[in-house]
């Protein structure tokens, strides 16, 4: 995890830099379709959602969370990322639902900088290393 400084037109730069925004998202579909059948099933996509703990910590502080609940939300996120509701994400599904939310991100983030904790390898992590790579460093 590093600390790191964005605004809405780092994370805006990143997804419309399609060959960056496009390499990412086809390296993590990749990662995350463990049985290679270009599809991402609930359990495939559960495995990074719940990686990420966002529902089990608050501000890095562990909090107990009803799993009723977890399984309530991880569902509805499944189901915004599987469009044609056929029970699978493909790698377009992925891609659009991915770049819905990254677009929300920097639209909510604004033009503002603020510091952010990202971890390795995010794509928010990626969209920071972009834009330094453009100005030089």
């Amino acid at each position: 995890m590093s600390v790191e400084v964005l605004d809405g037109a780092t994370i805006l730069g990143f997804v419309e830099d399609e060959e960056a925004f496009e390499g990412s998202i086809n390296d993590l579909f990749a990662q995350l379709d463990t049985n290679h059948d270009g599809l991402l099933s609930y359990s495939e996509m559960l495995k990074e959602l719940q990686s990420l703990r966002v529902f089990e910590t608050h501000f890095g502080i562990d909090v107990k969370t009803d799993p009723d609940e977890l399984d309530r939300v991880y569902g509805s996120l499944f189901v915004q990322f599987d469009h044609d509701s056929n029970g699978a994400v493909d790698l377009e599904e992925f891609k659009a639902e991915t770049k819905r939310m990254m677009l929300a991100m920097a639209n909510g983030l604004g033009f503002l900088p603020v510091q952010m904790v990202l971890e390795e390898g995010s794509f928010l992590k990626k969209a920071v290393e972009r834009e330094l790579a453009k100005v030089g460093f």
